[in-house]
């Protein structure tokens, strides 16, 4: 299969140590000896942001054993998002800094195991749905650290793995020059946000009073098993400024419900429920008039001729990033309600239309920037990925792609 090195096939838990993280508690949240912990919000593909750790107690055995070493692989356990779970990146901290919840699996290579080469492999895991494939499917995705550690990993010479990591190494420097762009891209789209905000004289106006807001329709058993069936969004199609249209369900509505919840273009919707940070999420409708349908997990907000869309969908992002939207939000014990009448009644910063058409004209052309990044950034990974792919199976000799 391989030139210059064979691979095995051994199982993850094989090779290092696999481990749960400790699980959150009532007492744990009080209690003595209060010690940061990574969580699956700060582990993203081949990052880990600490700049937003929580803490619980830890025992001195205790941070012993959930204790992070750097080296240490962590992977998201559960994901709403079924592609997302195994999501990994390496730990880079200090010793012993940070431990970590039960939200996430750790994997400690032994010595037969280069950590980044180990990283790499799940990545491509993650990429090519293996860990979707043996993921228990709820309302939230799980991985499990038994499954996860059963798997089987493409196990070759030290010497060949770091050969391989050098040639990733080579295309995370590139990554990282993109992402630097986007980053201050987006912090000049952020400036222009806050210029703007600044220097605006607004007429404060609650969002009621420019548009109509509207809860969507209920599912009930009436509305699943209605012989007309209508396709409908939700939740899970709004995403950060975008509508995913791929993965639609469908109920009844009647004939005067269609003209009540149909939706046209410049509609705005926003999740009325959602996680605390990502309530009040919102994109723009553009799809033809009545072509879709919207459930009561979503608010539209139908803007009228003295707000442009585009302007009040900035104002959301903005809120939304700022905690306005938290703020107001109904807490439940996990998930977080906006509240159409709480929404309703904010107070919305309204200006003319012309300066409407220059904070979106200005903020647009950053977003095209950004978008035009984002894309190289996907190409190029998506080389990477193949790569690896090839040099995984084999297919590219290691000395070939290092030559």
């Amino acid at each position: 299969m391989r030139s210059e090195a064979s691979v095995t096939w051994v199982p993850v838990k094989d090779l290092g140590d696999v481990r749960m993280g400790k699980q959150l508690s009532p007492a744990s949240r009080t209690g003595a000896g209060q010690w940061p912990y990574l969580r699956v919000a700060n582990v993203y593909e081949g990052r880990i942001d600490y700049s937003d750790v929580n803490s619980m107690a830890f025992s001195a055995a205790e941070r012993e054993t959930y204790g992070l070493l750097p080296g240490d692989i962590l992977l998201n356990e559960g994901q709403e998002n079924l592609m997302m779970v195994g999501r990994s990146a390496l730990y880079d901290g200090a010793p012993g800094a940070f431990c970590f919840q039960n939200t996430l699996i750790r994997f400690r290579p032994g010595p037969a195991v280069v950590p980044e080469f180990a990283q790499a492999v799940f990545v491509w895991w993650r990429a090519n749905a293996v860990f979707a494939g043996i993921a228990e499917k709820t309302s939230i995705s799980h991985l499990g650290g038994s499954r996860f550690g059963a798997l089987l990993f493409p196990l070759i010479s030290v010497a060949a793995q770091r050969r391989i990591v050098d040639v990733i190494d080579g295309f995370a420097e590139l990554e990282r020059g993109i992402e630097a762009s986007i980053a201050k891209l987006r912090s000049v789209r952020q400036g222009t946000l806050l210029d703007f905000m600044s220097r605006i004289q607004p007429e404060w106006t609650p969002v009621r009073d420019l548009g109509e807001v509207r809860m969507g329709k209920q599912l009930s058993p009436d509305g699943r098993a209605a012989l007309e069936q209508f396709p409908y969004l939700r939740v899970a199609n709004v995403k950060a400024g975008w509508i995913d249209y791929s993965d639609v369900n469908t109920m009844g509505f009647t004939k005067s419900e269609r003209s009540v919840y149909g939706l046209v273009p410049g509609d705005i919707l926003l999740n009325e429920g959602q996680s605390l940070e990502l309530v009040g999420r919102s994109a723009i409708y553009r799809e033809a008039p009545g072509k879709f349908f919207f459930q009561n997990t979503l608010v539209r907000f139908r803007p009228e001729r003295r707000v442009i869309p585009e302007y009040a969908q900035i104002i959301f992002e903005y809120w939304l990033q700022v905690g306005v939207f938290a703020g107001i939000a109904k807490k439940t014990t996990s998930i977080a309600h906006l509240g159409g009448e709480r929404f309703a009644g904010l107070g919305f910063p309204l200006v003319s239309l012309p300066e409407q058409r220059s904070l979106v004209t200005a903020i647009s052309a950053c977003d095209a920037n950004i978008e035009g990044e984002v894309r190289e950034l996907n190409k190029l990974r998506q080389l990477k990925l193949g790569l690896v792919d090839d040099l995984l199976s084999g297919r590219v000799a290691v000395s070939t792609a290092t030559a």
